[in-house]
């Protein structure tokens, strides 16, 4: 006999360990899927793990995505958390959660319940700030640990100071009343040590008697019964391991990412008809926009080499690196407990936009190649940038019935001319950064792309070849009315004529919020779990 539970939760990432508790926590019984292993490993709590992790073979799903068009027909890695706290895991820790418009976009778009002012109690509830911040915007009370960078350097105070000289104000909190401006990234680090979905939330949950959290269990399908969701299938250690049900007396709540939950889908015969035939599965509720609306951010990293100062590129090798260890060990500032991106600029690439549409992303480092981890033997500076509403759309699609084949993943990058509009003016400011005193002062000479590109083909072709994905993959279940063209489910999370189904993840986002999106997903979480416990008192 399968066993039972009020909720199955399919994926321990973000999402799935805040659900798990907020319904555990209300007496309810809760089982949680997670197709990859336990977060046992070191370099998953220490936040310099970043840059092993994001290429772990066991700790991703080593997702690859088509070739592009937009892109010179280049394929790029979309690492995806595949461990207890899922992306929240080996992402790159940096609390972000956009702006205030685009949350009215989602309301405005036919959500009710989604505008800015109305999500933001549950932004508030996730948080516990650490730091500054206006309490009609900040949380203090949370689970997840909001913290300001302690680690400075003066090429980064320079890079500041010259946005200010392009007349983009200082903004100390991004995630208050305004984004606009240039500082220092907030992060999910406290005390050294990083703060995943699964640390916040499951630490309680997993006590609970009626809650059962099971790892190396990959769903393989949903149990759909007479227009219901009574469950899944899910096998234990991989392709070998015997498929077993589990049943849910409540919902089966789908929480597994923005390319495996349209996966989850579309193996289940959710999704466009004709796809699902072409791949021999037996369609059993037609909804053509499973896995369409995929939108990413594309990022172009901008680099110089320094004078004048010892970056991070020196000060991780040889004897400093002991020294960085020994100050981690004993609490002080140190880079092994920093994000990978220090400073923050958010600002306009037209002074004719009504609100910023850029996000810079940049640290005293560079790389060789610009392959993340292997640093330049010379000091250096990076300035990533990418567009923050992208419109270039792609697509998931499995490629067959077998559950264990990586679906095709087509991103399609910069196929949109908004898109590489808003990155050329980008690519220009950055230029301009430095150029730009007191940031000029440092600049030996800019490396990548040379100073001697200027011309806008030169630049946009720079950014097709030498751009890549900021792993910020969403939209794929798109929430909206039931009547709009590709909208898959409603304003609660609920599957558009399918009971018993939910999706709380990315990929119920309709666009892009103007940020990294760990935070807007547990904004995602908190706000699903109180509309679940709500349906259920009633």
């Amino acid at each position: 006999m399968a066993d039972q539970f009020d909720y199955v939760i399919v994926g321990a990432g973000t999402a799935g360990c805040l659900l798990t508790e907020r319904l555990s926590a209300a007496g309810h019984s809760v089982c949680l899927l997670e197709a990859g292993p336990r977060d046992l490993n070191p370099l998953i709590h220490i936040p310099a793990g970043y840059i092993k992790n994001v290429y772990s073979r066991r700790l991703t799903w080593n997702f690859l995505s088509e070739p592009g068009d937009g892109v010179g027909g280049r394929s790029f890695s979309l690492p995806q958390g595949r461990v207890l706290g899922g992306s929240s895991s080996i992402n790159g820790l940096n609390y972000v959660r956009g702006q205030a418009r685009d949350y009215d976009d989602w309301a405005e778009a036919g959500n009710p319940g989604w505008s800015y002012e109305e999500i933001l109690p549950y932004f508030r509830k996730t948080e516990c700030r650490k730091g500054e911040g206006d309490p009609r915007y900040r949380g203090r009370d949370g689970e997840i640990p909001v913290t300001d960078l302690d680690w400075h350097h003066p090429v980064s105070e320079a890079l500041i100071a010259a946005a200010e000289n392009l007349q983009i104000p200082r903004n100390p909190d991004y995630n208050g009343a305004s984004q606009e401006g240039a500082g220092y990234f907030q992060r999910t680090i406290h005390k050294g040590w990083r703060f995943s979905s699964a640390r916040a939330f499951l630490s309680k949950a997993r006590g609970r008697r009626h809650v059962s959290i099971r790892t190396s269990c990959q769903v393989t399908g949903i149990l759909i019964e007479e227009g219901r969701a009574q469950g899944v299938y899910y096998r234990k250690g991989g392709p070998r391991g015997e498929t077993r049900t589990l049943k849910a007396r409540r919902e089966v709540i789908l929480s597994a990412g923005a390319l495996n939950t349209p996966k989850i889908a579309q193996l289940s015969g959710i999704g466009p008809e004709q796809l699902l035939k072409s791949r021999g599965i037996t369609p059993v509720h037609a909804l053509p926009g499973v896995g369409r609306n995929l939108r990413d951010h594309y990022a172009v990293r901008m680099v110089s080499q320094v004078k004048g100062a010892r970056t991070i590129n020196e000060l991780v090798r040889g004897p400093a690196l002991a020294v960085q260890i020994a100050r981690w060990v004993l609490g002080k500032p140190n880079l092994l407990a920093v994000s990978p991106s220090l400073v923050h600029i958010f600002c306009r690439s037209s002074a004719a936009l009504p609100r910023p549409d850029l996000e810079f992303a940049c640290s005293p480092a560079s790389f060789r190649e610009g392959v993340v981890g292997l640093l330049d033997k010379h000091p250096g500076l990076t300035l990533g940038l990418w567009q923050q509403r992208p419109e270039s759309l792609g697509f998931v699609e499995i490629r067959s019935a077998d559950p264990f084949d990586a679906p095709a993943i087509q991103p399609n990058y910069l196929t949109h001319e908004t898109d590489q509009a808003s990155l050329l003016g980008g690519m220009r400011i950055a230029q301009a950064l430095f150029r730009t005193q007191p940031l000029s002062g440092f600049i030996a000479r800019e490396t990548s792309p040379e100073a001697t590109l200027e011309r806008d083909d030169e630049l946009l072709d720079f950014a097709r070849q030498k751009g890549t994905t900021v792993y910020h993959m969403i939209g794929t279940m798109r929430m909206g009315p039931k009547d709009a063209s590709g909208s898959v489910v409603d304003h609660r999370l609920r599957m558009h004529g399918l009971e018993g189904l939910r999706v709380a993840d990315a990929s119920v986002m309709p666009s892009m919020p103007s940020a990294n999106t760990n935070a807007s997903t547990l904004m995602i979480a908190e706000k699903a779990a109180g509309m679940i416990l709500e349906e259920a008192r009633t």
